[in-house]
């Protein structure tokens, strides 16, 4: 592998592959953007419900990453009590057939995963 090729992938800052990953390819993100598309606009109590077992204060970061992403946008109306809701952005649905691949495949080799997991572990 020449130096090159080394260099483009070493800086997380540099490189936009690993850029990307390190904030869709958390534990929630990707979910996120999936209910969000699924759902057009939710408030923040919506998503939480869709996503059983998030802490709020994982949601609230997930959700704070993905708006200064460019991701989602976060509408504040002004009323008693805020009515806050989160939408994806235009770049956000741009990411979203490229998720559906992932997920497709994910459906289609999960079980040669598992298997392959067992037999690595027996």
């Amino acid at each position: 592998m020449s130096v090159k090729n080394i260099n483009k992938y070493s800086d997380v800052d540099d490189c936009p592959v690993r850029n990307v990953l390190d904030r869709i390819g958390d534990k929630w993100s990707m979910l996120v953007l999936l209910i969000l598309n699924d759902n057009e606009v939710l408030r923040f109590n919506e998503i939480d419900k869709h996503i059983d077992t998030i802490s709020q204060k994982m949601l609230s970061v997930t959700l704070k990453g993905l708006e200064a992403d460019g991701l989602v946008k976060r509408t504040i109306y002004p009323q008693i009590p805020p009515r806050v809701e989160y939408q994806l952005t235009e770049r956000g649905k741009s990411l979203i057939p490229h998720l559906h691949n992932l997920v497709i495949w994910a459906k289609d080799n999960i079980g040669d995963i598992k298997q392959s997991r067992i037999a690595y572990s027996s």
